[in-house]
């Protein structure tokens, strides 16, 4: 082995680590915030976490992606500590399956049809249709397919250089000597760990030992401790990404590296144990590539049977060994770990703005109930809820600007379109709730009432303004367009409404019946509602543009109104909303 086979295989691991994180991506871009709402259902039990685990891993192909995740959802209160524990266990199970697919180099037949089973052999074709889908294809979802198999054929390329590269150290007795210091299961273990920890990818490092197990050199007997000690060196990738969180989701990581050290001291003192009792005969037997993943396997799945039951015993510990501080911690807004999975940050963006809209939501009916009997602690919490939401539109859009530079589906790019608009509808319905406040707060300070007719009046505005914010909320929040539909012909029935009252307002001016000072603030109420109902227009058309692209803002309005649908349901409002007689 000269310097060139060096060279090979560092290339080769460089193309095996760029093709995983080329197809981890991808599928985790093609999987979007699905992700998410799949963990937040299906954590409800140790067994549920554990299949949840197994199954995303397998299908974002990155057990390290998944911890990372996980102590970012945690760290922003959107799981607790005990649900990630059964994830963590089935996320080991799910990365054995990279073991499986890459012992398939080690097939040796002459049959066609095995030898088509080989990597090596249907790589380039998988490759060939990836870079034809990329090019050739418009839809996004197919482009992302394309590279998911561009990653895969660059994989296998990276695990055929490795392979290519160590197999001259079969006949190197250097090579040998030195193997035989391996036959010590501690420093065995210790090099699984510190080469994983380095590389940050357990799936790399096992590639690593299968290409080296196809020299015909290495033996069970010091591929097993190697195997243990890469499940404790991938657990780097979860320690590195706790820094910077709050102790709850350092737990995670706790969690993570005691399941793996535990599971590896349990597994050596059985393992060798039994060799020392029983001399198990393939001790010293010469492993393949299908051995290491069978070895990968077993050892995976026994260390997650073992502890299982003992999921509250895991958390006790790291609940032990990460102690609270006395004063209370804070949360993080939004955590800037979940940006290294798109989809999942979108689907937490989902989350927050709707807490959003329904604080402006909340905010706006505290300033309704102020004109009917007016409350100091109610418009304290106005303006500590103001406040808040202006943290949200600041931070919520930031968030959204940073994930829009990730890579993203195109659903995902309409979904952040979507929450950009909402956001700033939602802070400005919060500062006309501010605005009704303070209109309260002048009629109660100077002892103003409107007139029977002028309470009579927006008693059925108001009405009609909670309808129409009870609709666009509700929209908004299940992202239904059939129920967007419905704000509109309610706006137009407000402004209707307005129109009118502000008529009979000048006509009660004239008789005498009113004056200008109530004028005024009956002026900056009307001006208000109907800002706000303005607003709700605006969320249900983001709602309406996100499910169909080709909507044009602006002119969609006026096909709208064109429908015999919509004249139907504003003259339903109208006959439904009507002032009552002068």
């Amino acid at each position: 082995m000269d310097i060139f086979s060096v060279f090979t295989l560092c290339g080769g691991l460089a193309f095996f680590l760029y093709g995983m994180t080329t197809m981890s991506k991808s599928l985790e871009k093609m999987a979007g915030g699905k992700l998410e709402r799949v963990l937040k259902r299906m954590t409800s039990n140790p067994f549920k976490s554990l299949l949840l685990g197994a199954g995303i891993t397998i299908a974002i192909q990155s057990s390290s992606a998944m911890t990372v995740m996980l102590v970012g959802l945690v760290n922003s209160g959107v799981m607790e500590l005990g649900q990630t524990i059964g994830v963590i266990m089935g996320s080991n199970i799910g990365t054995t399956l990279t073991a499986w697919i890459l012992s398939l180099t080690g097939i040796e037949s002459e049959s066609v049809f095995v030898n088509l089973l080989k990597p090596e052999n249907f790589s380039p074709v998988i490759a060939l249709v990836g870079i034809i889908l990329i090019m050739a294809s418009k839809k996004q979802r197919r482009r992302d397919i394309g590279r998911i198999l561009v990653g895969f054929a660059i994989l296998m390329y990276g695990m055929e250089l490795m392979k290519d590269a160590v197999s001259p150290l079969a006949d190197m007795p250097e090579f040998s000597s030195l193997l035989t210091a391996f036959n010590n299961p501690l420093l065995g273990v210790l090099v699984g760990a510190v080469f994983t920890g380095v590389i940050q990818s357990s799936a790399a490092s096992v590639g690593i030992l299968q290409a080296l197990a196809l020299t015909g050199s290495i033996t069970y007997g010091m591929a097993v401790p190697i195997i243990m000690g890469q499940n404790i060196g991938t657990c780097v990738t979860a320690l590195l990404s706790s820094i910077g969180v709050n102790r709850n989701a350092k737990r995670v990581s706790v969690i993570h590296i005691s399941f793996n050290v535990i599971g590896t001291v349990v597994g050596l003192i059985l393992f060798y144990g039994g060799n020392a009792l029983f001399h198990f005969a393939f001790m010293n037997t010469a492993v393949g590539a299908v051995g290491i993943a069978f070895c990968h396997t077993v050892f995976n799945v026994f260390t997650t049977l073992l502890l299982l039951p003992f999921s509250r015993q895991l958390e006790k510990l790291a609940r032990k060994l990460v102690q609270n501080e006395d004063k209370a911690e804070q949360f993080a807004f939004l955590d800037p770990r979940l940006l290294r999975t798109p989809g999942v940050a979108i689907s937490e963006c989902v989350s927050m703005t709707n807490a959003m809209g329904a604080l402006a939501h909340q905010n706006l009916l505290y300033a309704i109930e102020q004109f009917s009997g007016y409350s100091e602690d109610r418009e304290a919490e106005i303006i500590a809820n103001e406040d808040k939401l202006d943290i949200y539109e600041d931070r919520l859009g930031s968030y959204l600007v940073q994930i829009s530079q990730h890579g993203v589906s195109m659903d995902d790019i309409r979904t952040v379109s979507r929450l950009l608009h909402a956001i700033g509808d939602f802070e400005r319905i919060g500062d006309h709730a501010l605005n009704l406040q303070e209109s309260a707060q002048e009629l109660h300070e100077k002892d103003l009432h409107f007139s029977e007719s002028a309470r009579g009046e927006l008693r059925v505005l108001l009405a009609a303004l909670e309808d129409i914010m009870d609709r666009t909320f509700s929209c908004f929040d299940a992202a239904s367009v059939e129920q967007a539909r419905e704000v509109e012909p309610l706006e137009e029935t407000i402004d209707r409404l307005i129109e009118e009252i502000r008529m009979r307002h000048i006509r009660r001016l004239q008789s005498g019946d009113c004056t200008m000072q109530l004028g005024f603030v009956l002026n900056d109420l009307l001006t208000n509602f109907e800002r706000v109902s303005d607003h709700c227009s605006n969320i249900a058309l983001s709602v309406i543009e996100e499910k169909d692209s080709s909507v044009d803002r602006h002119a969609y309005l006026n096909v709208l109104k064109d429908e015999g649908s919509f004249t139907s349901s504003l003259n339903q409002a109208i006959r439904t909303y009507q002032l009552p007689q002068e």
